[in-house]
């Protein structure tokens, strides 16, 4: 078998010192004064003779192991999906790495991958945080653990978080539909106690009050499979087919389930039913017509997460300051929310 290289080999190799190489390792050459010159042929060298450093040996050597842990409810989703690139290269760039996984929104799930991460020893902790795992965040709090919470909050839990203002942009698109002469408007939202969802119920139902609007609400569970939700959310319609004009899916993924159920009872968009979606996608310009959808500013979303927890990472931070970040989402309009008197 092939001896394993260390760090004392790749010193005697390039003949410096194994101080040297550790601190270009760790992250720290500009700290320490070591040249850029030297730095590069380190790198340079490491990587020709493949030598994998313990990243776990690190950790306990400097208390720190440049891992950033994130959690997202999917990391299939393009909004989660977007972010995380995001974070992934604002983080590389200040020498972390980030490692992240898919809760499903499950509970128990989280609650094992917290432990995961505890075991790795992350530096920090991301989480678009499911119900019920307020100990586990409190506790990686009292643990002195960075946490920051993006795209819902925890209201027990003290602690940084990046939100949009999901109750102003669900209030935006009622109104909108209003405006354009909609008023027997539909939400299909989750089956779900997260505040974020709670929150666009709110600005949909206080939007309707402005014509004494009846709330015509749908409900669909979160782990349901993508046959019985296309199925629910067409009976839904179907059934309400002569009471409602206008549609307001609460998400991307409970849209694209809608639109299919839209398309399966051959109903013409916008001549029979008005749609927006809380969450834009690429698709949402391709399809036909365009979809008019809530544009989350997913940029200024991750750069204010990792800039958070940068900040929580530098040792002069100071953990009293805690920041709640609300950001304004944008709607975008296009061709599903056409003014009635012109369709």
């Amino acid at each position: 078998m092939k001896k394993k290289l260390t760090i004392g080999d790749i010193a005697q190799q390039l003949n410096i010192s194994k101080t040297t190489v550790s601190f270009v390792l760790n992250g720290k050459a500009r700290e320490k004064h070591i040249s850029e010159g030297l730095e590069k042929k380190i790198l340079e060298h490491i990587e020709k003779v493949g030598y994998r450093p313990n990243q776990f040996a690190q950790g306990l050597r400097s208390g720190k192991t440049k891992i950033i842990g994130m959690m997202v409810e999917d990391i299939s989703d393009p909004f989660f999906s977007t972010v995380a690139r995001l974070i992934e290269e604002s983080a590389y760039k200040k020498g972390y790495k980030i490692i992240y996984c898919s809760t499903e929104n499950d509970t128990q799930k989280t609650k094992d991958l917290i432990q995961i991460y505890r075991t790795r020893q992350v530096d920090g902790y991301i989480i678009a945080p499911p119900p019920g795992i307020e100990k586990e965040l409190n506790d990686l709090i009292d643990d002195n653990l960075p946490v920051v919470l993006f795209d819902r909050t925890v209201p027990e839990v003290d602690t940084n978080n990046v939100v949009v203002n999901n109750y102003e942009a669900a209030y935006d698109a009622i109104h909108h539909f209003i405006q354009n002469g909609y008023k027997n408007i539909a939400m299909v939202n989750l089956d779900s106690d997260q505040v974020q969802m709670l929150e666009r119920q709110e600005g949909y139902i206080d939007a309707l009050k402005r014509i004494k609007g009846k709330p015509i609400i749908k409900n669909i569970l979160y782990h349901d499979n993508k046959e019985n939700s296309i199925k629910e959310i067409q009976e839904f319609l179907s059934e309400n087919r002569d009471k409602i004009d206008a549609v307001f899916f609460a998400t991307n993924y409970i849209a694209d389930n809608g639109l299919e159920s839209i398309r399966n009872l051959n109903l013409h968009i916008p001549q029979d039913i008005g749609v927006i979606v809380f969450d834009d996608h690429n698709l949402y310009r391709l399809f036909t017509p365009p979809i008019t959808a809530i544009s989350q500013p997913v940029k200024e979303i991750a750069e204010n997460v990792i800039h958070l927890m940068l900040s929580m990472l530098d040792d002069s931070y100071d953990s009293k300051e805690v920041r709640n970040i609300v950001l304004k989402s944008t709607l975008m309009i296009r061709n599903s929310s056409l003014a009635r008197d012109k369709v």
